[in-house]
């Protein structure tokens, strides 16, 4: 009996320490159970409205403003070269002198035939008068009279002939002074002295070229012209400002011109070989730091956009077919999808044309861990040292603008 008292003590004391052990296990199972994960963070920024210039960045190049080509008058031996190559010249100023001496003989010829005319019409002149007296009496016959007359016209005709070689020949003489018909820059000189040169020869002397002011052409695609008659057309773009025509020009290495020009006109044709149309641009040169034929980038302004939607560049993404999207946290801390639509880059934000509205959170940090549906807790979004406006891929330029 004793035994069997011993026996259920020990099985019942077995049974105590494991349900002992299995009570600390289920314990210890609670303790290590872990806790729920918490909503993740991302970083947002609320849209606004915000007000800005949009400009364009279109390539370009420099022409002067007016150029002229010297080319004889008249036929003759050049004498003498009277600029220096590269110098600036002034209107007026004698280029080359051409051999006078054949002209100004040619001049005093005329002035003699003029003379030998003229000396004639007195005597002819009083011939006429007495034979109109005569023939009233019928002292001379009317075929003398006639004779006369005519007589007296042929020398009238014959004095302003002589007068008129007398002015072409004159002329002709000047013409052997070869001047500047504008002021400017001059080039090479293609002859020497001694060459013989022709009137009105092909090959030009030498070039002058006007460059304060100067010329930058600029072709604009016609597919970005009928986009900003589309932004002006619905009103999102005001072109009222008083500088709306100023151009600001970026060099070939890519300094800033110091000085603004102004936009001239805008051509009406289209090239048909470039699918463009024409921008001229006037800029003031007066060190003649621009020359023709460089190649320049024009900052053109568009208009100010009163209610314009920018996000950081990061916030967008695109899906698989390349349609821009982004993500936002609506107003019950969950994450949903936008399809947007984009103008263009602005520095490092996008400026976007439809798919939000003010007061959107747009998600920039932490999308990689976050999927449309998905509870989120948003905090503002800091943005490192912000960039100052910037080329995008299309080649604009804008720049915000103070309200």
């Amino acid at each position: 009996m004793a035994m069997l008292c011993r026996k259920t003590i020990g099985v019942l004391s077995a049974v105590a320490l494991f349900s002992s052990l299995l009570l600390a296990g289920c314990q210890t199972e609670q303790h290590e159970a872990p806790a729920a994960r918490p909503a993740p963070q991302v970083g947002v920024v609320t849209v606004q409205f915000q007000h800005i210039l949009l400009t364009t960045e279109l390539p370009g190049r420099t022409s002067a403003y007016r150029t002229a080509e010297i080319r004889p008058q008249v036929s003759g031996l050049v004498q003498k070269r009277l600029f220096t190559e590269g110098a600036d010249v002034r209107e007026g100023d004698v280029l080359y002198q051409i051999d006078p001496a054949p002209f100004q003989a040619a001049l005093n010829n005329a002035r003699a035939a003029l003379g030998r005319s003229q000396a004639n019409l007195p005597a002819i002149r009083a011939r006429v008068a007495r034979y109109q007296k005569l023939l009233a009496d019928k002292a001379v016959s009317q075929q003398e009279y006639d004779d006369a007359v005519s007589a007296l016209s042929q020398t009238e005709a014959d004095i302003a002939y002589g007068k008129a070689s007398v002015e072409t020949a004159r002329i002709n003489l000047a013409y052997t002074r070869i001047k500047a018909p504008i002021s400017g820059r001059i080039g090479r000189s293609n002859v020497t002295e001694g060459a013989i040169v022709t009137a009105y020869q092909p090959q030009a002397l030498a070039t002058i070229q006007q460059m304060d002011p100067i010329y930058v052409d600029v072709p604009q695609s016609t597919s970005e012209l009928l986009r900003l008659q589309r932004r002006l057309a619905r009103g999102l773009l005001d072109q009222s400002g008083s500088n709306q025509k100023s151009v600001s020009l970026v060099l070939e290495d890519g300094t800033q011109y110091s000085l603004e020009g102004t936009l001239q006109f805008r051509d009406i044709t289209v090239d048909p070989s470039t699918g463009s149309v024409n921008l001229r641009v006037v800029f003031p040169n007066p060190e003649g730091f621009l020359l023709p034929n460089m190649f320049v980038r024009a900052i053109m302004k568009e208009g100010v956009d009163e209610k314009a939607l920018l996000i950081p560049l990061q916030a967008v993404s695109r899906d698989p077919k390349g349609n821009p999207l982004a993500l936002i946290v609506d107003s019950e801390e969950k994450v949903q999808q936008r399809m947007l639509e984009v103008d263009r880059a602005i520095g490092d934000q996008w400026l976007v044309a439809s798919g939000l509205s003010p007061g959107d959170r747009v998600v920039v940090e932490g999308i990689q861990k976050v999927r449309p549906g998905a509870s989120v807790r948003a905090v503002p979004f800091e943005s490192g040292a912000q960039q100052g406006p910037a080329t995008s891929k299309d080649g604009d330029r804008s720049a915000p603008s103070a309200n």
